[in-house]
């Protein structure tokens, strides 16, 4: 799906199905633009009953506003741990269903593409004080990030802080999007090593949101050399425009 334009004026486009992808950016660096984008782009596929976003939201900020878009939506890391869990347990059934019968997933009505949403990620694992939600849900996320992607079941993640103390699961993320982000050294934990020495500037992007906000550096599965990418701003009107649309689609 189109999401926005490449530094070279040509189409954005960005995969869910069969990946996964970590979006990571300081405050304000335009991580919702991939976000919302990425939902706008599917909500056809959702309507048809080919795609189901479950989307978890612990600050309350960002997905709370278009939470009649989504098949299940979380915010108490309690419910966002129950969630995740339900979502192994989809995967894993699949998984016994699909096995000797096929490598890769096609979405269907019976079996969607089920793409797990993840705002701020760092707030349900490193950052939660309970210990045992905190092992539940980095136990789910690291199974759907090992198991998920060949039978239908993919994880968007995003989050400020991409220290491996804070996401030890990043190398587990075959697509990865940097923002902007405050350290020079933040750039090869998002996009691996050497991709800032190969012009991954993320640390250099504007703080001004209308010259940066939405600017990032993304480096696929498929093509390692970062690419310089700006997503499409999506406001609010745009994010009531879908409900409206959309609402019933979940």
């Amino acid at each position: 799906m189109e999401i926005g334009k490449q530094e070279n004026g040509k189409p954005l486009r960005l995969k869910v199905l069969g990946t996964h992808i970590l979006i990571a950016g300081a405050t304000g660096a335009g991580k919702g633009s991939f976000l919302w984008d990425t939902i706008r782009g599917l909500l056809p596929a959702m309507r048809a009953g080919l795609v189901e976003i479950w989307a978890l939201d612990p600050k309350l900020m960002e997905l709370s506003f278009g939470q009649e878009l989504f098949t299940r939506y979380a915010a108490h890391p309690g419910d966002c741990a129950d969630l995740l869990e339900d979502a192994v347990d989809v995967m894993q059934k699949r998984a016994a269903r699909f096995a000797g019968q096929q490598r890769n997933h096609t979405p269907t009505v019976e079996d969607p593409f089920v793409l797990v949403l993840v705002d701020e990620v760092a707030f349900l694992t490193a950052y939660q004080p309970d210990k045992q939600l905190r092992q539940r849900i980095s136990a789910a996320l690291a199974t759907l990030a090992t198991q998920g992607r060949s039978v239908g079941v993919g994880v968007m993640a995003a989050l400020q802080d991409p220290r491996k103390e804070v996401m030890n699961i990043r190398n587990l993320f075959p697509d990865k999007i940097a923002l902007r982000l405050d350290e020079s050294e933040q750039v090869d934990m998002v996009l691996g090593d050497g991709a800032r020495d190969r012009g991954a500037l993320a640390d250099h992007i504007s703080p001004v949101p209308e010259l940066g906000a939405g600017v990032a550096y993304m480096r696929l599965e498929a093509s390692p050399e970062p690419v310089r990418v700006r997503a499409a701003y999506v406001s609010d009107a745009d994010i009531r425009a879908m409900v409206a649309q959309y609402g019933e689609a979940a």
